[in-house]
């Protein structure tokens, strides 16, 4: 059996193995803002029908008006799972995934664009929180 005897050329690759695996090449997500991002894209979009007297807050009970009554849902429950997007009905409703006849934006409005409804995703699967 030999000897170990360490090489000059040993110890400068597992510096560079060590420092190569801290690296992380994955972009940092940015934490999606309610106030800035999320209000904005219901009032564009949802208010007209889920304000206060709406015809959409008449039928289901949901107000968008601000942070709180989104979170209290409909008088059939919760339209966000905290942290859960892909269940959310939210987006269940904005992606078309329910029965057509209650998918969102309802009627003629102005459908949600892709990078909106990932923004909602997004601020979901972050929690949901009120910021």
């Amino acid at each position: 059996m030999y000897p170990y005897r360490p090489t000059y050329l040993t110890l400068p690759a597992i510096a560079v193995v060590l420092l190569l695996s801290s690296c992380d090449s994955t972009t940092p997500v940015t934490e999606v803002s309610f106030s800035k991002e999320i209000q904005p894209i219901l009032t564009q979009h949802c208010l007209q029908c889920h304000d206060e007297k709406g015809a959409g807050t008449v039928a289901s009970g949901l107000r968008l008006s601000n942070y709180e009554t989104l979170l209290q849902g409909t008088k059939f429950g919760p339209v966000i799972k905290p942290g859960d997007s892909l269940s959310s009905t939210l987006i269940i409703l904005v992606e078309g995934r329910a029965n057509p006849s209650i998918n969102m934006p309802h009627g003629n409005q102005t459908p949600l664009s892709n990078g909106q409804i990932q923004t909602l995703r997004q601020w979901i699967d972050q929690g949901a929180r009120n910021n």
